[in-house]
């Protein structure tokens, strides 16, 4: 287990403190071992006893800014809030503080087989108390969601690939989608780097930014590599639908 961030520590006090959030929970590069400080996002996940109402977001969303602005800067510490009566609702939208926002989204199958194979708790119960197990079948169910989803999505709209950070996630993304179709298995940002469909020269520049050092990649041609590469594996998962 990768040792966590002080910021972590930090917010878990504060929610504890708080008495209405009952467990926290580690996902995550922080819960696979693949993390890299100020370079991976830290993935958390909050359950509450109760919904998350506005007045209570507004509560977390100062503590994060004071986290954010403290010990977090740097740190992209991100926490998805899941009310507890609604933890087996795979579709319902949660608040979720990111890069400096609070915005709603579903908890995803993804976080939840990374909670279940991998994560680990800072208060609270354990992941594996809470959420169901994932076979692999799971996974692979899990993957084809993510990969008909919202990637299906950015397939349809070859601009959007002209943004390096996207370029960079749909590769990374493309390949961890591949393996767990393939084989029910998580595969970590660093082992999914290492297998995605690209020349060599783009794999060692993405490598060389996972590990926080600057390496830039032609803009376009990247977008390309990366935005043809969604588009067939995402084509790939469309068809096993049929």
């Amino acid at each position: 287990m990768v040792t966590s961030p002080a910021v972590v520590e930090e917010l878990g006090n504060e929610l504890m403190a708080l008495g209405w959030v009952t467990d926290l929970m580690v996902a995550g590069s922080l819960a696979t071992g693949d993390y890299i400080p100020c370079v991976s996002d830290l993935d958390l996940v909050a359950l509450v006893d109760g919904p998350v109402d506005i007045g209570r977001q507004t509560t977390l969303a100062a503590a994060h800014h004071r986290l954010d602005s403290g010990t977090g800067t740097g740190f992209d510490l991100g926490c998805v809030y899941v009310d507890v009566e609604a933890v087996s609702d795979i579709d319902v939208q949660h608040p979720t503080w990111t890069h400096g926002q609070l915005v709603h989204r579903i908890l995803s199958r993804i976080t939840r087989a990374e909670l279940v194979r991998h994560g680990y708790e800072i208060f609270g119960r354990s992941p594996r108390d809470v959420f169901p197990q994932m076979s692999d079948d799971d996974i692979r169910a899990a993957a084809h969601a993510e990969l008909t989803g919202y990637w299906a999505w950015a397939a349809r709209r070859p601009w959007l690939w002209l943004n390096p950070t996207i370029a960079d996630l749909g590769l990374t993304s493309m390949a961890r989608g591949r393996h767990s179709l393939s084989n029910g298995e998580l595969l970590t940002k660093t082992q999914a780097i290492e297998q995605a469909d690209a020349p060599a020269w783009l794999i060692n520049q993405l490598l060389a930014r996972r590990q926080g050092k600057a390496a830039s990649s032609p803009r376009i041609p990247t977008a390309m590599i990366a935005w043809r590469d969604a588009r067939r594996t995402v084509a790939r998962a469309q068809q096993l639908n049929r």
